[in-house]
């Protein structure tokens, strides 16, 4: 946990899950400058804070926190995050009702005042949140961005400008710029463009040839990614009433791969992106007639212990900018809890990322079931 000091007041933040391992703040200066910016600084006006504040793609709360008094909307599509903002909110004292959280699935406000964009990682998701915002923004809306210099590119500034209006940038201060753009109410409205379909390629066994969803924001939405291409070649075979856990699921085809292959199994999905699970499920209803779960949540948070048989992942190994193996960490260590005696996690991950040494430390064993250049194949089971 670190402390935050803003022109609004101290407050005490942290990640979630938060794990003393993990040094890693719950904000950065782009958070900071946005909030200096606000309460005025460098001779500028305060920004009127009344009516509807819109909150979008605030990491782990710390905007929604610190604005908690002018009952924020938070749009998010990560459930970590929410449960970061929740976690703040309380040890801050601000009550859990204080910010109304809604997905990026979710049907925005009718009408937004003050929008405050946190500039993702993946421009997909930027334009599709754009678009979805644009009906609520008004002439009298201010329309502030804010993001670390090498987050905001002239495709970031060309985004808003085309959905919402004309935009300009701040200079940068600590490595972190802000985005201030200007409604048009006379731009047309025109309908996001995603989510994107498109077919699998011939030689990925079960799904070859399928077609996948990807809404915005899902990792390489555009085509498959090679380290997911290399895992369908090599995935395990097995019949019979299997409980498969496709954990950390994306667009879902590797657990829709699963089931195509083992129809007697029942597959879970999960991921901690409301997109990727939405994606999931229509990857999934537009190949089978199968009954399958997804779920949005904290990796295997809430799978019962000892109830599945094989736990099947690509873990992320970032953490919006940062390289961090924390989001796996946990990956394994909940797969573990959550398998039977002798169930399997099958692991994919880039070669230089040495799962192989977690996966023995946690399981006590891990063999490498194939490897290229670049990617390697694991299976580690549960004694």
């Amino acid at each position: 946990m670190n402390r935050l000091t803003t022109p609004q007041g101290e407050f005490d933040l942290a990640r979630f899950p938060e794990d003393p391992r993990d040094q890693l703040r719950a904000w950065d200066a782009a958070d900071e400058y946005l909030l200096r910016r606000l309460d005025g600084d460098e001779g500028s006006e305060p920004v009127r804070t009344s009516g509807t504040v819109a909150v979008v793609g605030d990491r782990w709360g710390a905007l929604a926190t610190v604005l908690a008094a002018h009952g924020p909307v938070q749009i998010s599509d990560s459930y970590l995050s929410r449960r970061a903002t929740l976690a703040n909110l309380e040890r801050n004292g601000a009550a859990a009702d204080s910010v109304r959280m809604l997905s990026a699935r979710d049907t925005p406000p009718e009408r937004v005042d003050l929008l405050l964009v946190r500039v993702p990682k993946n421009l997909a998701l930027l334009e599709d949140q754009l678009h979805r915002l644009a009906p609520a923004v008004h002439a009298g809306t201010v329309v502030i961005g804010t993001g670390m210099v090498k987050e905001i590119h002239t495709s970031t500034l060309k985004l808003f400008e085309r959905i919402i209006g004309p935009t300009r940038t701040s200079l940068a201060v600590k490595k972190a710029r802000l985005i201030f753009c200007t409604p048009d109410p006379a731009l047309p409205r025109t309908p996001s463009p995603w989510p994107y379909h498109y077919d699998l390629p011939d030689d990925v066994g079960a799904v070859s040839g399928r077609t996948v969803t990807n809404h915005a924001g899902i990792f390489c939405a555009e085509r498959l990614d090679i380290g997911t291409r290399f895992f369908l070649k090599h995935l395990p075979t097995r019949t019979g009433p299997d409980r498969v856990v496709d954990l950390g699921c994306g667009n879902g085809v590797v657990g829709t791969a699963a089931a195509l292959a083992n129809p007697a199994a029942s597959v879970t999905f999960i991921d901690e992106s409301y997109q990727a699970v939405a994606s999931a499920e229509e990857t999934f209803r537009a190949n089978t007639d199968a009954e399958a779960d997804f779920l949005v949540g904290d990796a295997m948070a809430d799978v019962a212990p000892g109830s599945v048989d094989l736990v099947l992942t690509n873990p992320p190994f970032h953490s919006h900018q940062a390289v961090t193996d924390a989001t796996a960490r946990n990956m394994f260590h909940g797969a573990r809890t959550a398998l039977r005696q002798g169930g399997e996690l099958w692991v994919v991950g880039n070669r230089h990322l040495a799962y192989h040494t977690q996966l023995r430390r946690i399981f006590g064993n891990c063999v490498t079931v194939a490897g290229d250049p670049k990617f390697v194949v694991l299976r580690a089971v549960k004694r």
